[in-house]
């Protein structure tokens, strides 16, 4: 079994996967990788949105695609990036939508750890990312984690709020029950795709419209 860092609950659900050939391989590259390139997120945050967000805790889920590429950037919850960091485009066009769908005023910093402590979800696709290569370790086996990650959360949990932006992200809707869940779809808020439905599409106020109908406390955006 692989030796990670994961929060327990998690790794109750998760457990067989650390044992799984393909999660092996997949420790091996990554081994490999940092040999000779840098890897975004440092080690310590690959599971950073599993140990913020207990198994039990989850009512939301946000999926990305992969982590931020650059210095500093990725933190290991999707659409995050560290305190000290520029808030990046799709971050600043999530901050703009929530302005108009809740009034919240635009937040100075990028940091998402707030939502995570909610209940929020903050998963990537993929985990990790190799320096200034966005996509670089798409289909090394990361995106069938992921899908276990859902598959679990949708056989144990029920009246989850799921927020899927963008292409990538909706392909993962065919594991996710849609009676016992909400799945909400869009446009993903990078600036190529935002105006192309994620503006308008009140993803914010449609969860706390949820939440509060099955009896659950709404996240203070």
């Amino acid at each position: 079994m692989i030796n990670v860092k994961i929060e327990e609950s998690w790794l109750n659900y998760l457990s067989n996967e650390f044992k799984s050939e393909y999660m092996m391989k997949l420790s091996i590259f990554l081994k490999e990788e940092k040999k000779i390139k840098t890897v975004y997120p440092n080690g310590g945050k690959i599971f950073n949105a599993f140990n913020l967000t207990p198994f039990p805790k989850v009512k939301v889920v946000i999926l990305g695609q992969d982590p931020y590429h650059g210095p500093n950037q990725a933190n290991g919850l999707c659409f995050s990036v560290n305190n000290s960091v520029s808030i990046p485009p799709s971050l600043k066009n999530i901050y703009k939508e929530l302005y108009n769908d809740l009034r919240i005023p635009l937040n100075s910093s990028g940091c998402l750890e707030r939502w995570s402590k909610q209940g929020i979800l903050l998963l990537n696709s993929c985990l990790t990312v190799e320096k200034g290569k966005p996509g670089s370790h798409r289909n090394i086996g990361w995106e069938r984690f992921t899908d276990k990650v859902l598959e679990r959360l949708n056989k144990h949990k029920k009246n989850v709020v799921y927020l899927l932006w963008g292409k990538q992200a909706q392909e993962k809707a065919s594991i996710i029950n849609k009676v016992n869940n909400k799945v909400i779809m869009s446009a993903h808020p990078s600036p190529y795709s935002a105006n192309n439905g994620f503006f308008g599409s009140k993803p914010f106020s449609k969860t706390n419209d949820y939440l509060i109908n099955t009896n659950q406390s709404i996240i203070n955006w």
